[in-house]
């Protein structure tokens, strides 16, 4: 584990697509999905966070496009994703099924999987699922959906870090209702007053996006009320999974057998610090659990989104070394 201070960040210029598709992966849900990047060079999965974040141009700024083939998938009812929101045959699973048929549609035979947040959740799934098709893995603020890491940003923790904003999380829910506030949260959300599960959803989501950087962005924090849409997917989308446990069971994914089948793979972890959504002790046990082969990056002075200095440097490095040193 090496510890990382900030310089100034490194990154390729955001790319637009040269294939944009839909695929039908059941009788409900149409995925969306895209490529950027060189059509003949090493394919890379994109895996977004949320649930319910979707992909925007911003998630190529990783990858050289003279040497990667970028393919970004918006999970199923997010994004360009429909229907929007959708809660039904919407699970890990589901989404590792519809990360496959993307692969097979477009030939691929190997990618390097590429997730932050619940992305690297969505990740660590896939591959330990698809051990054979995975090149390597790099992983960013690390999720593994476990019951403590539930509790500590959705019921006390990070309160104590962020007061002003857990004021603006708890107003939609009664105080009776305050001892499990995921599930409080999901009452609201699908409730069938738009109105009532808008507001829980921008609650929500404001609350994620007032804790994602070290240094609290204005913008982030607006976020949810200049785009409704959107917050209304990534948070009931979210909550759906969290108040199902991520539909598997507790420590699921950092069980010694489920890190046996992809032990063997380069895996580069990059972890803030001081991130307050998935705190850096997930990312250690995580290395702990998988040993050696892990190469985890802590950022001294960053939080937990992508686009903080220190880390976007970092997964533009991982993807740089990888594009150079493997073959797939």
């Amino acid at each position: 584990m090496s510890g990382v201070t900030t310089t100034p960040a490194r990154h390729y210029a955001p790319l637009s697509a040269f294939d944009d598709r839909t695929m039908k992966v059941s009788d409900i849900h149409t995925i969306h999905y895209w490529q950027a990047g060189n059509p003949k060079g090493k394919p890379v999965i994109f895996l977004h966070g949320g649930p319910g974040g979707g992909t925007s141009s911003s998630d190529t700024i990783y990858f050289n496009p003279d040497i990667y083939r970028i393919v970004l998938i918006d999970q199923r009812g997010a994004g360009k994703s429909e229907p929007t929101a959708e809660l039904r045959e919407n699970t890990t699973w589901d989404l590792v099924a519809d990360i496959e048929r993307v692969r097979e549609e477009l030939g691929i035979d190997k990618w390097l999987v590429f997730g932050g947040s619940w992305g690297s959740t969505l990740s660590l799934a896939y591959a330990q699922t698809h051990p054979d098709r995975c090149a390597a893995l790099i992983l960013r603020g690390i999720f593994l959906l476990r019951r403590s890491e539930l509790e500590w940003f959705y019921q006390d923790g990070a309160s104590h870090i962020w007061p002003e904003a857990w004021q603006g999380y708890l107003a939609p829910i009664p105080e009776d209702e305050r001892h499990d506030l995921i599930s409080a949260y999901y009452k609201q959300m699908t409730d069938p007053d738009d109105a009532k599960s808008l507001t829980a959803a921008k609650a929500w989501a404001t609350w994620e996006e007032s804790t994602s950087k070290l240094l609290q962005d204005p913008a982030l924090v607006e976020l949810a009320d200049n785009n409704a849409k959107w917050a209304r997917a990534f948070a009931s989308i979210e909550c759906h999974y969290f108040v199902n446990a991520g539909f598997f069971p507790e420590g699921h994914l950092i069980k010694k057998e489920q890190l046996d089948k992809i032990r063997h793979l380069p895996c580069v972890v990059v972890q803030g610090r001081y991130d307050s959504v998935c705190p850096a002790r997930s990312a250690y046990d995580l290395k702990q659990a998988w040993g050696e082969g892990l190469d985890l990056k802590m950022v001294a002075d960053a939080g937990h989104s992508a686009h903080e200095p220190g880390i976007t440097k970092l997964l533009v490095e991982a993807a740089d070394r990888f594009g150079g040193e493997l073959k797939w």
